[in-house]
């Protein structure tokens, strides 16, 4: 492991023609930290990886990877990455793809070792071509990690796996980062960003609009979320009480996110005094990516 940050972006600048999809960030991560990087679609977070791994020459800025340029770290075996829509050989076991990648390394994971990590000692005489989904992800994880990196880049890592896969996997990376080990990954799931992130770097228009802790960047967006089961009202009617910024209706239960919780509850109670299950938390990690986010994720598409 090298002395300095893990990896760090100095005014990282990349245009298309007209669009600029990354404008000027600058993020520096240390060693052992877990970051995950989140946008809406159109934020720049895949040129941005890409950039980080070296598959894309930026336009302006500069991009160290333990020191050195990414092609320096991938040769040698400091930079692993697990890309979401990664090919693996149809007809391969996969014993045998984990083996040919680990013997391609100079100072790698022994096999067993890589295969335990991503929990395929039950796997490792199928074939790739006959793996659901979730266990095609798994075989991309133990490939990212067969050469021993000191950065592990993961793109959507827990696509496709069901919740016993996700807490595995979890499980895995935190004990890779308990090593001193970095962990970068980008996804839609905020809760995994909430649970297991140290820190969280937000994109929008190609920029970096939040970069902290979680509690961090929720504090960066005022309010509240008052959440209670309201007999008789529709989200007009929510809508119209005092304090209230937008409300949701899930299942009889109303989600009001507030500017003013103190004067939402008076009139709630007010007008509808049979209100119960009444609670009032700060924003979430997802409440304050909607907030920082808005204008971009306003009516688009999913």
């Amino acid at each position: 492991m090298t002395g300095g940050p893990a990896f760090a972006l100095h005014g990282l600048t990349k245009r298309f023609g007209r669009v600029t999809a990354v404008d000027g960030v600058s993020v520096e991560v240390a060693h052992g930290q877990i970051v995950a990087l989140l946008g809406p679609n159109g934020a720049g977070k895949s040129t941005t990886v890409d950039m980080l791994l070296g598959l894309t020459k930026p336009d302006a800025g500069e991009v160290t990877v333990a020191g050195g340029s990414p092609r320096a770290a991938v040769d040698r075996g400091l930079l692993g990455a697990m890309m979401q829509n990664g090919a693996l050989l149809p007809d391969v076991t996969v014993g045998e793809i984990v083996g040919l990648v680990v013997s391609t390394h100079a100072q790698p994971l022994p096999a067993a070792e890589v295969i335990a990590r991503a929990g395929l000692q039950n796997l490792v005489k199928r074939r790739c071509g006959k793996l659901s989904g979730g266990e095609r992800q798994r075989v991309r994880f133990a490939l990212a990690l067969a050469g021993n990196p000191d950065l592990l880049v993961l793109d959507e890592p827990t696509a496709a796996m069901d919740v016993d896969g996700r807490r595995a996997f979890w499980a895995a990376i935190r004990e890779f980062a308990a090593t001193g080990r970095t962990v970068l990954f980008a996804t839609h799931y905020l809760a995994e960003a909430e649970d297991y992130a140290d820190r969280v770097v937000l994109m929008r228009h190609g920029a970096v609009v939040a970069d902290g802790a979680v509690a961090e960047v929720r504090a960066a967006v005022s309010g509240r979320v008052l959440k209670a089961v309201v007999p008789g009202a529709g989200e007009s009617d929510l809508a119209d009480l005092p304090g209230v910024t937008t409300v949701q209706l899930r299942a009889g239960r109303a989600e009001l996110a507030c500017a003013d919780s103190d004067a939402a509850i008076r009139a709630l109670l007010a007008k509808y005094p049979r209100a119960t299950d009444i609670e009032i938390t700060a924003l979430g990690l997802e409440e304050a990516f909607l907030a920082l986010t808005a204008d971009e994720t306003e009516g688009a598409a999913a």
